[in-house]
């Protein structure tokens, strides 16, 4: 026996507004909980970032100053070299690294844009640099030269653990896939860096970026501070 059709899209009008609030407040539930998740996650990778880099900047003080002295005692001028970089979701900051090179080293970038050794052309990479200086060499080869990033990662620019930040005029020549790179905050350290750094092609950069993106977390990236340790020592693929 069939129903009277007027009964049966009664029935289903009373089953369907029955179950759909309760999916649609199952739903609500599901995103709340992931969304409070991602919150703890960016706040326990905060307040780790905060810890570290106010720890290591008290604690590396006279690192910083004998480097200092170092740089203007070779080639006198700024002891920083400050540079604007692209951060989370294509925010412009001011990047602060110990300088390496000599003063007009920019202008000379455009000289030797032909010799670039990265293999995409989107980064600027020469193993024999002329432009770095001795004191440069040294501070690149045990990333000394990025200690100055702590006072970005205490600004909240960048984080211990990230994607590198790149500048400007990398970005503009990155397609989809690349800028998705934008997606988290800059680190000082990630997972390309322990991987090999300058010698790592630009696009396996990006692959292992993205791996890091996807299953960041506050483990994650206490595991690559570790693996920068021995990674820093050794000093393969700095230049």
């Amino acid at each position: 026996m069939e129903l009277d059709p007027t009964v049966r899209r009664e029935l289903i009008r009373k089953i369907s507004g029955n179950i759909r609030p309760s999916l649609r407040l199952r739903g609500k539930l599901k995103v709340a909980a992931w969304e409070n998740t991602i919150r703890l996650s960016y706040l326990a990778k905060r307040l780790l970032d905060i810890a570290v880099s106010t720890l290591a900047l008290v604690l590396l003080l006279p690192v910083f100053a004998l480097t200092a002295l170092s740089i203007v005692l070779e080639n006198p001028g700024p002891v920083f070299f400050v540079q604007t970089r692209v951060g989370r979701n294509g925010r412009h900051f001011r990047f602060y690294k110990f300088r390496s090179m000599v003063v007009n080293a920019e202008k000379l970038k455009t000289e030797l844009s032909t010799q670039n050794e990265s293999k995409d052309g989107v980064i600027f990479k020469m193993k024999k640099d002329p432009r770095i200086t001795r004191t440069g060499r040294i501070i690149r080869k045990f990333s000394i030269d990025e200690l100055p990033q702590l006072i970005n990662v205490l600004k909240g620019d960048m984080s211990l653990v990230g994607p590198r930040p790149p500048l400007p005029k990398e970005v503009a020549q990155y397609t989809l896939e690349q800028r998705k790179r934008l997606h988290a905050i800059p680190g000082i350290t990630g997972l390309w860096q322990v991987s090999g750094r300058s010698d790592i092609a630009f696009t396996d950069q990006v692959r292992l970026d993205l791996q890091y993106i996807q299953s960041a977390g506050i483990i994650s990236d206490l595991r690559l501070l570790l693996r920068t340790i021995p990674a820093v020592i050794s000093g393969r693929g700095a230049y």
